[in-house]
């Protein structure tokens, strides 16, 4: 009888080979042939899953995006709101050891994405994912009356975006510096500073 292949099992296993060649020696060494050995596979029978190297990464990247998904729905929120878009929230930044690795393999994503025009397209559709939950965050916030009125939300979401992106690449540049209690730290803070009820204090 002929062994069964599972082939999506098998597409992991070479993103996952993408992850740790980017990891070790950034995103220029993630060819096709390195991830090939990197995956103990011929690079001819790699490319019976992914054709080019742009293929790959985009898959690679996609597994970032599902592994952050799967996270999230697996999630009991909290009864409180404010608890609840803060736990949600955590999840997209890079907290422990696994969302460290996701953080370091998205940030060499990004800066491929820049001269890769297949990477670049799927980067901003993730982009704007985000920018659209940072937004459903804040209307969460100002359903429960836990966000000050008369705020712009699109523009909250966007200094909100920023603010995660810019926490994530401070802790990929200095993560001795950017521990999980100071990253969590700062997204209280400026939660806080939405809040009527903290800033009543």
């Amino acid at each position: 009888m002929p062994k069964l292949v599972d082939h999506e099992q098998r597409r992991r296993e070479l993103g996952e080979a993408v992850w740790r060649v980017i990891r070790r020696n950034g995103v220029e060494a993630a060819s096709v042939r390195k991830v090939a050995q990197e995956a103990g596979w011929s690079a001819g029978a790699l490319r019976h899953y992914f054709s080019t190297q742009s293929e790959l990464l985009t898959f690679a990247m996609q597994m970032v995006v599902e592994r952050i998904e799967v996270r999230v729905g697996a999630l009991e929120p909290p009864a409180d709101p404010r608890e609840a878009v803060e736990q949600r929230l955590h999840e997209l930044l890079p907290l422990d050891k696994e969302r460290r690795a996701e953080n370091e393999v998205w940030l060499a994503f990004a800066g491929r994405a820049l001269v890769d025009p297949q990477l670049r397209a799927r980067h901003e559709e993730v982009d704007e994912e985000l920018r659209r939950a940072c937004l459903g965050a804040l209307e969460e916030l100002g359903s429960a009356g836990r966000l000050r009125p008369g705020l712009d939300l699109e523009l909250e979401a966007e200094r909100l975006h920023g603010l995660l992106d810019g926490l994530a690449l401070h802790t990929a540049m200095r993560p001795d510096r950017m521990s999980p209690r100071l990253i969590r730290s700062v997204l209280a803070r400026h939660l806080d500073s939405l809040d009527p009820a903290e800033n009543g204090r």
